[in-house]
């Protein structure tokens, strides 16, 4: 049966529309490096696990050996985020305390770029004179509790971040960060208690602060952590409600599934 030439260009044509429609992957840039965790092994668990549930695409900028006081070449661009969708920060530069450098970091975020930020994110550039990176994460942080195991207990159940996120999560392994300052815009997610200052500490948490959209979680100091599905799950979740891209019940938004 042969189809008429103008049905054929009607298909065609529709087909590139349809194409057209498709979402592109959201572009990622992991951020990682420093002092005191496996980073080397960190990058691929992180970047693989969440391209492994959601249409994600990685670049990974590791750098700064074993270092706290490595600054990050990409810092010092002007519109150093403006390639990227989101910027998922995974380092350990404490003993960074140039402001004008750290500003510049913060600048792209309080200017609206989503952001991801895990762990040593919250001490590093900690030390330095200046709150703005800390109005980004939306905590401040100096030091961590004990090594180990942790229980991890969900605050807000109904938020989609913690869709499917267990009532109690014992995490394999841990370091729990001590949370001194919970910012304006900060809204805490799950807590895990500290055995040293006998209280609970917001471990998991978003920040909406002026423009940002930021995630942020402490958890992650050990390999076996970040690679329990229970944590792959909640940081993918994360990374996609910071680029609203993550429906109401914890589903991602159509195009931005895992890619098959």
């Amino acid at each position: 049966m042969r189809i008429p030439f103008g049905l054929f260009l009607t298909g065609l044509f529709l087909a590139f529309n349809v194409a057209d429609a498709a979402p592109k992957p959201l572009r990622a840039l992991l951020i990682t490096g420093g002092c005191c965790h496996d980073y080397g092994k960190q990058k691929n668990i992180i970047s693989e696990g969440v391209s492994a549930r959601a249409n994600v695409v990685f670049d990974v900028m590791h750098e700064g050996g074993t270092a706290g006081d490595h600054q990050v070449k990409i810092y010092r661009q002007k519109d150093w985020a403006k390639d990227y969708d989101v910027i998922v920060h995974n380092e350990c530069f404490g003993k960074v305390l140039d402001v004008d450098f750290i500003n510049q970091i913060a600048a792209a975020h309080l200017a609206g770029v989503p952001g991801v930020v895990i762990h040593c994110a919250m001490h590093s550039y900690r030390r330095a004179d200046t709150d703005d990176w800390r109005k980004v994460l939306g905590v401040t942080s100096m030091r961590h509790q004990q090594k180990g195991s942790v229980d991890v207990k969900p605050l807000k159940t109904n938020h989609p971040i913690m869709t499917g996120f267990p009532e109690v999560w014992k995490t394999p392994n841990g370091e729990l960060y001590e949370i001194e300052k919970v910012w304006k815009g900060c809204t805490p997610l799950a807590e895990a208690y500290g055995s040293r200052t006998m209280r609970n500490h917001t471990c998991v948490w978003i920040n909406e602060f002026e423009k940002c959209r930021i995630f942020g979680t402490t958890l992650g100091h050990h390999n076996e952590t970040m690679e329990d599905p229970v944590y792959l799950n909640m940081l993918t979740r994360g990374l996609l409600w910071s680029c609203n891209k993550l429906k109401a019940d914890g589903s991602p938004k159509a195009g931005f599934g895992a890619r098959k």
